[in-house]
């Protein structure tokens, strides 16, 4: 699909048509959060959406976080909302991910990419991995759902995503989601995956 561009996301948002937008951050991921003891690991949050991630990490005093997103309407819209944030703690792109280069030691999947392509799925797992401080981890949820309509959203299943990412990543956990709020119960996986460095790759 070519039509996946800021203009078309910027539409939806303006419209409101954010069927994925849950209100707040999910359980799975502020269960996760609340296990990290070291609150200045860089952390990259792409496809920010609402930012509800963001606001999380921030009362939590979680120091090092970027976000991008392809949309200036959202961008600008996190600008005001994390006004008191942006100077130091935040930093808000506007941009293709794709295009970004700087490390990370975690990333954090929420819905951005169901929001892709299928086409890019590898493209995305690669860059990832090339986003990755030593020993990163890309950590959150993916749907465990083949959707009726064409995406976005765009579905999978965990045998697909295994392929994906184990050329690149350990999988550490890969597994159903036992937190996932009610609208999302029996339809998501949480998975956490360390970037291999590139020389034990397999040529």
């Amino acid at each position: 699909m070519n039509n996946l561009d800021a203009d078309y996301w910027s539409n939806r948002f303006d419209n409101n048509d954010t069927p994925w937008d849950i209100g707040d951050v999910s359980t799975p991921l502020k269960q996760y959060f609340n296990q990290l003891t070291d609150k200045n690991i860089s952390i990259l949050i792409p496809g920010c959406g609402n930012g509800y991630e963001v606001a999380y990490l921030l009362e939590n005093g979680f120091t090092r976080i970027t976000v991008i997103d392809i949309s200036p309407v959202l961008t600008a819209a996190l600008e005001k909302k994390f006004s008191d944030y942006t100077g130091g703690q935040l930093r808000i792109l506007t941009g293709d991910f794709f295009s970004m280069r700087a490390k990370f030691d975690l990333i954090i999947e929420q819905t951005f990419f169901c929001a892709l392509d299928p086409s890019l799925r590898k493209k995305y797992a690669v860059h990832i991995q090339q986003l990755l401080n030593e020993n990163g981890q890309l950590t959150g949820l993916l749907f465990d759902k083949i959707f009726a309509s064409e995406g976005p959203a765009f579905g999978g299943s965990m045998e697909e995503y295994r392929q994906l990412f184990s050329p690149l990543f350990h999988i550490k956990t890969m597994a159903p989601c036992y937190n996932s709020i009610p609208q999302r119960a029996g339809t998501e996986c949480f998975f956490i995956a360390q970037k291999i460095a590139l020389e034990d790759i397999p040529g």
